[in-house]
């Protein structure tokens, strides 16, 4: 059995995985901020739900940037530093704990699972903040593993700015004082599309991804902004670059716990 854990900004999910991949129950809880309870609620939960079988491998998606199997920094939503979750993990249940940025996970699912593997993708997630993840041939690019396309700079309302300060979850409730569930005017999702545009406009010429693949909460509501957005790209986009297929996540919230598992997979078959 494969724990995967989906850390966000905001909730925790476990999943297990059969080792022919099929999940098992769910369980989701707020993310504790402090570290010490962090592990300690996480440890509870693994023990509670999963400790009576035998676990090959835990798989954690964290925000941020992962180096070295630890969180180098949580990024904006959680105040983590250099922080170490594997260690005390591994004491505990006996098996390889494996830690691994959320987006990245979440594109390698995506990818996956498509009919074909894409030989370039460019997943990105529209939570909280915004995540991104670059696939190569269906697995992780490693040498781009640490990027963070959502703190792409540009220029939006007369100064730059990151991509997730206007364009995410958050700043969507910020703006328009209603989660993104609860907007209906087509007005303001067009506006939503443009502020999505703007990253992707700086993204698409240096990555030139095969495919794009919007997930998070705020892929939920693809087609509320996706034909303003892929018209606002094609105008804007120079003539020689071209346009990347742009798909909804086929699991747009559960993607990174799939993403675990393939991951798991992946390290316990090269060990």
């Amino acid at each position: 059995m494969l724990v995967a854990v989906d850390t966000g900004g905001t909730k925790t999910l476990i999943t297990s995985f059969s080792s022919t991949g099929k999940p098992g129950e769910s369980f989701k809880y707020p993310t504790p901020k402090n570290e010490h309870e962090y592990i300690a609620v996480l440890t509870e939960h693994i023990n509670e739900h999963y400790g009576k079988k035998a676990i090959d491998a835990i798989v954690i998606g964290m925000p941020g940037v992962i180096r070295e199997n630890r969180i180098s920094w949580g990024g904006s939503n959680l105040p983590w530093s250099n922080f170490d979750v594997a260690t005390p993990l591994k004491a505990a249940f006996s098996c390889p704990v494996w830690i691994e940025n959320d987006a990245n996970l979440a594109g390698l699912a995506e990818a996956r699972m498509m009919r074909k593997t894409p030989e370039s993708a460019l997943y990105v997630t529209i939570s909280t903040g915004i995540g991104t993840g670059i696939i190569l041939d269906g697995h992780i690019d490693n040498g781009l593993a640490a990027s963070e396309g959502g703190h792409s700079l540009v220029e939006y309302d007369g100064r730059v700015r990151t991509w997730e300060s206007f364009a995410s979850g958050k700043s969507i409730k910020r703006t328009y004082g209603k989660y993104a569930r609860d907007i209906t005017s087509k007005a303001v999702w067009n506006q939503i599309a443009d502020k999505i545009s703007r990253g992707f406009l700086a993204l698409i010429p240096v990555l030139q991804p095969q495919v794009i693949i919007i997930g998070g909460s705020i892929g939920t509501y693809f087609e509320r902004y996706y034909p303003t957005l892929k018209r606002l790209l094609a105008d804007h986009l120079p003539a020689h670059i071209d346009l990347p297929e742009i798909r909804q996540a086929a699991h747009p919230e559960e993607a990174v716990v799939y993403g675990c598992y393939y991951y798991g997979k992946d390290q316990l078959a090269n060990r």
